[in-house]
């Protein structure tokens, strides 16, 4: 899933985090951070990146026959992520500059997303990037649909910190990212309200 490109906004929020707001209780959205690697006219797509799921790499790796060198074995019990509620069988690997593969798309300067099933077997064989995220589905906003839940204060936006980013201390990162802030998440109020 990809939007294009050519009709930006300057409003973008490409590269930034989405902090859940005490308010959104939806169960899959409650407390999460995500981070937004596409924000344009035609809606926006991103990656939870605080919600562990029972799954570890070493799963992935059985799963797609990926075989795992073993002088890095020992990150095969990272945690991968539950991305978002569109397209759970699809893989999603947020990861730093440097290489890119197949498939990757550039975020930032530092970030990039790719979709390709070369750069888990790169990582199993100890060449592939520095830090990496491994989400399974991504969260997606129709035209539109993002900017009328900021205005309703689902969500809070802050700029993404890439050692946030890559982070395996998932319990803690909602707070952290409302840190970058000046905010305490446990002090906001869980009723929202307009003047």
């Amino acid at each position: 899933m990809t939007l294009d490109d050519s009709t930006s906004s300057s409003h973008s929020l490409t590269n930034q985090f989405l902090i859940a707001m005490p308010q959104l209780t939806d169960s899959y959205f409650a407390k999460s951070v995500t981070y937004l690697w596409q924000h344009n006219e035609q809606g926006a797509l991103g990656i939870v990146i605080n919600k562990p799921l029972k799954a570890r790499m070493s799963d992935i790796f059985n799963e797609l026959d990926i075989q795992v060198s073993a002088n890095v074995s020992t990150f095969q019990e990272q945690h991968v992520l539950a991305g978002g509620p569109v397209e759970r069988d699809k893989g999603f690997i947020i990861h730093d500059a440097g290489e890119h593969w197949q498939s990757s798309i550039k975020v930032s300067e530092n970030i990039w997303v790719c979709t390709s099933k070369t750069i888990l077997h790169d990582i199993a064989c100890g060449e592939g990037p520095g830090n990496y995220l491994v989400a399974l589905g991504c969260a997606g906003w129709e035209a539109g649909q993002l900017e009328n839940e900021l205005s309703h204060n689902a969500w809070l936006t802050a700029p993404v910190d890439s050692s946030l980013l890559f982070s395996k201390d998932y319990a803690h990162k909602a707070d952290a990212a409302a840190a970058l802030l000046g905010i305490q998440l446990q002090q906001v109020s869980p009723r929202a309200g307009h003047c």
